[in-house]
């Protein structure tokens, strides 16, 4: 069994970035800008944040905060994303989702350019992603295909189940694994209303979990030798910890490792890349890769 190390993965790539931007800034370009909008004070969402704006100053970003309580109105927050749509600063923008009940957030997506939506999360990423075209991909789907590829890990042909059908990780990650430049695999997706998941599962030579449930994938869902993705971050009360909670992924870890041939750890596998793909997309949008 080898464990799939996000946190070096994501180390060694924001180096890269690093460089690249060091030379771009060298030759009189821009820094890449990136600014990250939140609303209230979830704790995930927090730690997230807090996280991107230290993965920026690795990568020589600029980057800056927008903070609003909770009692934001609709209106002040679709202002905002106008503001930042205007300024020719910032090359990408993220509103960290959720957003409180009283704000659509489908609205407040689509309301994003989508020449700086590093999230991918616009229709029009979306929709370019899933014909094949040049677009920002979803942080999470893309930093998981980032780690299969640096592991070397054969994907063309091999079955793959995706548990979970989010707009945010399962639905890009079943289209990239199916698609031809990608992962060129036979997907099946999973999800609540599945009648034989534990069947699927155990046919899958890779299984992606992102279905948000702690411990789901057990040791009899996963035949040997499979590779195993945990997507799940899951806050679980914990008082050894000092935070009071720990991280638990959907796969029950100690006892379906033994079994893989690669499985990523929860925390320190698919986290770390998710936020390195943010800043991949970041430098994209900086360099009007897909956009001009």
């Amino acid at each position: 069994m080898q464990l799939i190390d996000g946190k070096a993965t994501a180390a060694a790539i924001k180096e890269q970035i690093a460089e690249e931007v060091k030379q771009i800034v060298a030759q009189g370009g821009k820094q890449p800008h990136l600014v990250a909008v939140l609303v209230g004070h979830d704790g995930g969402s927090e730690t997230y944040v807090k996280n991107k704006v230290l993965a920026c100053e690795k990568c020589g970003f600029k980057s800056t905060l927008i903070r609003f309580e909770d009692d934001v109105t609709e209106e002040e927050l679709l202002a905002c994303v106008d503001k930042l749509n205007q300024d020719d600063d910032v090359d990408g923008f993220i509103v960290q989702l959720p957003l409180p009940k009283h704000i659509d957030e489908q609205k407040v997506t689509m309301a994003i350019d989508y020449r700086k939506d590093v999230d991918g999360f616009h229709p029009v990423n979306v929709g370019r992603m899933a014909i094949g075209l040049p677009c920002f991909i979803s942080a999470t789907p893309l930093g998981i295909l980032t780690l299969l590829q640096h592991y070397h890990i054969e994907t063309s042909g091999k079955k793959c189940v995706v548990l979970g059908r989010s707009n945010i990780v399962g639905k890009p990650m079943a289209q990239l694994m199916m698609q031809k430049q990608y992962g060129d695999a036979t997907v099946t997706v999973c999800h609540s209303h599945s009648k034989n998941l534990k069947e699927e599962c155990r046919e899958a030579d890779i299984i992606i979990a992102a279905i948000g449930r702690p411990d789901f994938v057990t040791a009899d869902m996963v035949k040997p030798g499979a590779v195993v993705i945990d997507v799940g971050t899951t806050r679980v009360p914990d008082a050894t910890r000092k935070s009071g909670f720990r991280l638990n992924g959907d796969v029950k870890f100690d006892e379906v490792a033994e079994k893989c041939s690669f499985i990523t750890p929860v925390p320190g596998g698919v986290g770390p890349m998710t936020i390195c793909s943010l800043m991949k997309n970041t430098l994209a949008a900086g360099k009007k890769e897909y956009y001009k």
